[in-house]
């Protein structure tokens, strides 16, 4: 076990290495690698980004939250031209059930909060199941960038309150307390939803009464 902390630290300081000098695009850039193909240190870069340049977080949320969303594109697409097959000899036929039934109800916040949550969440199933379902376009990038940008402005903020070690501990927290992080998400997507709606009624009533 100490081995494989040793190996991980390694390649965490190695990645690292190689990303730093590119700033804010580096966070963009391994936030797509992630997305797309393999799964990379991504919350250990950006808090590492975040405690090193931290006048900056909001940058490095934002980029990581846009390469995420972008790189997600090349799962979406095998979804989109076939993956029901893969899919379905990925999971059983009662999670296929459960999992588009939650995409023709609510596909939005279907793919948001996985989004939202760090590994071991299947984020990549959730991914592939959006292009199997065939959701639209539009609505899959802005999912995704909101569920990572919640995660990242949070990954943010801690880091600059207690350091890049956090990433352990939130990790350490996740899997023991699984039901206290679903509920703690659920609290905030509430919260986004209540600042959405008070913002969009006047805005909705204003357009209606530019429609006289």
């Amino acid at each position: 076990m100490n081995f494989l902390k040793h190996i991980l630290s390694r390649y965490t300081v190695f990645v690292w290495g190689l990303l730093k000098p590119l700033g804010v695009w580096g966070a963009f850039g391994i936030a797509a690698i992630d997305a797309a193909f393999l799964g990379l240190p991504l919350d250990p870069v950006v808090a590492g980004y975040v405690y090193n340049d931290r006048s900056r977080f909001l940058q490095y949320a934002i980029m990581a939250s846009a390469g995420s969303a972008l790189g997600s594109l090349i799962i979406y697409a095998i979804g989109y031209k076939g993956g029901e097959l893969l899919l379905r000899k990925r999971i059983s036929k009662q999670r296929f059930d459960k999992i588009r039934h939650s995409f023709e109800k609510r596909e939005f916040w279907a793919l948001m909060i996985p989004s939202m949550l760090p590994p071991p969440a299947p984020f990549k199933l959730f991914v592939l199941s959006a292009g199997v379902f065939e959701m639209h376009f539009t609505q899959f990038l802005l999912s995704i960038f909101c569920g990572r940008m919640v995660r990242f402005l949070l990954l943010s903020v801690l880091t600059l309150f207690f350091g890049p070690h956090v990433v352990t501990f939130a990790g350490i927290l996740i899997h023991k307390h699984l039901a206290l992080t679903l509920g703690s998400a659920a609290v905030v997507i509430l919260l986004i939803y209540l600042i959405y709606r008070l913002w969009r009624e006047p805005v909705a009533e204003l357009e209606h009464e530019l429609e006289k």
